[in-house]
């Protein structure tokens, strides 16, 4: 699991890729707050886009990220999501905390 870090403007973008379990989520939150802190940027973006499995810990890694956001007054989105992991975060009340869209469907 890895998660690359980019800064536009006030906003930051987090790609992630690969697997979001307790393990891996715990690593990533550090350098997302880390960022978040010293950017203090109006707005959140994090990309599922890359995401192959996540576990519960995928819903607590968002909800931390939102609570970062509001203390600095920023808001949040969340992309890419799976069908799966989009009706997960709908379920768990997400979309009340930001934004939330699933991955583009090809045909």
């Amino acid at each position: 699991m890895s998660a690359r870090i980019e800064y536009h403007q006030r906003a930051i973008r987090v790609f992630f890729d690969g697997e979001i379990d307790h393990h891996a989520a715990g690593l990533m939150r550090v350098g997302i707050d880390n960022a978040i802190m010293h950017k203090r940027p109006q707005l959140l973006v994090l990309d599922f886009g890359a995401v192959t499995f996540m576990d519960s810990s995928g819903i607590g890694l968002v909800m931390g990220r939102y609570k970062q956001m509001k203390a600095v007054g920023g808001s949040l989105r969340v992309e890419n999501l799976s069908p799966a992991a989009y009706k997960v975060m709908k379920l768990a009340g997400m979309d009340k905390l930001g934004e939330l869209h699933q991955k583009a469907v090809n045909h």
